[in-house]
């Protein structure tokens, strides 16, 4: 473990989404030169011990351990069970790799909010599951319930689970606005990125 870095929260970046809607691998988009899935990966690594790179195909460049996603249909919640199965510490921050604003205060502020099944950001839009903290041994047999039952929309689960749903605002980070959560799904939300 490098300094500055924390052992007891494991970072994983959610790499297998289908990018339908972008009509491309969003992992493998570009936001300042650099590639989604590395810029997030080196994030992660810079702050926690162990940084998990769930399914997809990350750029050779992205750091971390490389985890394959477990059997099931594609979906969020099948990637959210292989890091948690993969992860060491108990504690798992959650990424997913389409949020090009993520910013270190709101991950750093996740892990220093008190512990619950569940720690997920929200704001006008709603939940924001694949940037949340989940605790690994309260989540993981009800994540692989529901993914075994078909049961496969994150709402479900966040609902299943002692969850709590924070403001930026509660966190401390009322004066950065909803940008760190912009979650870019098709090419006219990255058009607009690109123009800020």
């Amino acid at each position: 473990m490098l300094e500055g870095q924390l052992g007891n929260v494991t970072g994983a970046l959610l790499l297998g989404g289908g990018s339908h809607r972008m009509g491309r691998d969003k992992a493998h988009l570009e936001w300042h030169g650099e590639r989604w899935s590395t810029r997030a990966a080196r994030q992660l690594e810079a702050l926690f011990a162990e940084t998990l790179l769930v399914g997809g195909a990350p750029e050779s460049d992205a750091p971390g351990r490389r985890v394959s996603d477990p059997p099931g249909p594609p979906c969020a919640l099948r990637g959210l069970v292989g890091a948690l199965e993969a992860a060491s510490a108990q504690r798992v921050l959650v990424v997913a790799t389409d949020l090009p604003l993520l910013c270190d205060d709101l991950l750093l502020a996740l892990t220093a909010w008190p512990e619950r099944d569940v720690v997920v950001p929200c704001d006008a839009g709603g939940d924001h599951p694949l940037c949340a903290i989940y605790r690994r041994d309260r989540c993981l047999p009800v994540a692989r319930a529901h993914l075994g039952s078909g049961r496969l929309a994150l709402r479900d689960l966040l609902v299943a689970l002692d969850t709590d749903h924070v403001t930026l605002s509660r966190l401390g980070l009322a004066d950065l606005g909803s940008a760190p959560l912009t979650n870019v799904n098709t090419p006219e939300e990255l058009a607009l990125l690109e123009a800020r």
